[in-house]
């Protein structure tokens, strides 16, 4: 029997990560508690961590400011995408013009 990979919203983890970093608990007890697997908690754990250093940790972000300042990645890579599509077509229509 295949188990079906389960995924988690950011909102849940960082809830397990506030209960481990908070209030103290071990990573083992949560991931007993909770039924979760070890290795995903530890890479929550880095993720926030990284987070918290103002690093890009790996995978999605967890907290909203990460969330907000990938997202203004992603539009500021689009608008210079758009610049400079926008540069090149208007020398090729200069050309064209003389």
């Amino acid at each position: 029997m295949v188990q079906k990979r389960r995924t988690f919203d950011t909102h849940f983890k960082l809830q397990v990560v506030q209960m481990i970093k908070d209030q103290g608990l071990s990573v083992g007890q949560v991931c007993r508690d909770m039924d979760l697997g070890e290795t995903a908690v530890r890479r929550w754990l880095a993720q926030y961590a990284a987070e918290q250093l103002g690093r890009r940790g790996i995978g999605k972000p967890l907290t909203a400011e990460q969330q907000r300042i990938r997202q203004l990645e992603a539009e500021n890579r689009q608008l210079k995408q758009d610049n400079e599509l926008l540069k090149k077509a208007s020398a090729f229509f200069a050309r064209e013009l003389k």
